[in-house]
């Protein structure tokens, strides 16, 4: 197979064949890697943030029990892959703003007909705002413009309206990146911790103590979480991670201050290192 190179909204889009695997694919925009995909083979994540959102929609409900879904940010659409996968049967919703990009995956990585998945083009929020209260089981924010989290994608105001979308005992999964000194991790945590009494985080430790650059997830419910079973995978992952949950979590935010709409700004420019 030969790499697929085309300019998107986003920048440019080169879909990379995965060596191993041999309907494997990684897609990068301008060099950042953003999703890996196996068509053979769905439910392979292997991306490590992607690992912990599949562990969490594994956890949020029993094995197999269809859910609605929606993910904010599509990029090869490897997640809402997973859960038509795992979950047949799931009615899942995709919003993203690259409309070429979905022209682009579309073509190339197509989704399997079985699967209950409709794409729309458009911006996060807005496409959030168009959807019923309480529709969603699981809500997925992977969002990503130039390498950064959108700033209108960071407030409390647009977490109220997450938790209007979601339904009773609904979880919200986040994708979020950041580096020494992590204020903007601390400030995501602190804002969702207005919105959400149950919080936990999942990341690489070096992550955590701000060595490095990287991603971490979020997860957030009104309910309580699946802690220990999400420890447990995130600590047997291939690229092992840690949870941080309750009194850890609050000292790890530190005080840090609650973004709103008029405050927000986007996630940090990762280093040059981050994807090298």
């Amino acid at each position: 197979m030969a790499a697929v190179v085309e300019t998107v909204d986003g920048g440019l889009a080169e879909l990379i064949p995965d060596r191993e695997r041999a309907r494997g694919w990684t897609l990068l925009i301008d060099g950042a890697p953003q999703s890996h995909v196996d068509l053979d083979d769905p439910a392979h994540l292997d991306f490590a943030y992607q690992r912990r959102l599949g562990h969490i929609a594994d956890l949020v409900a029993p094995a197999g029990r269809p859910l609605h879904v929606v993910h904010l940010g599509g990029g090869a659409f490897t997640l809402a892959r997973y859960i038509a996968a795992t979950r047949p049967r799931s009615t899942q919703q995709i919003v993203e703003v690259d409309a070429p990009l979905v022209q682009l995956v579309r073509r190339e990585l197509p989704l399997d007909s079985a699967a209950r998945v409709r794409v729309r083009s458009g911006d996060a929020r807005e496409g959030l705002g168009r959807i019923p209260d309480g529709w969603a089981d699981l809500i997925i924010a992977d969002v990503f413009s130039g390498a950064r989290t959108p700033a209108h994608l960071t407030s409390t105001e647009f977490l109220a309206e997450v938790r209007r979308v979601l339904g009773p005992g609904g979880h919200y999964a986040a994708n979020l990146a950041d580096g020494p000194p992590l204020a903007h991790l601390r400030g995501q945590i602190a804002t969702a911790a207005t919105v959400f009494p149950e919080l936990a985080l999942a990341a690489d430790p070096a992550v955590l103590r701000g060595r490095r650059f990287g991603n971490a997830v979020l997860l957030a419910s009104e309910l309580p979480l699946p802690v220990a079973e999400l420890t447990r995978r995130v600590a047997s992952d291939p690229h092992a991670g840690r949870v941080e949950h309750g009194r850890s979590l609050k000292d790890f935010t530190g005080g840090a201050a609650v973004v709103t709409d008029a405050s927000a700004k986007p996630s940090p420019v990762p280093p040059p290192s981050a994807f090298g």
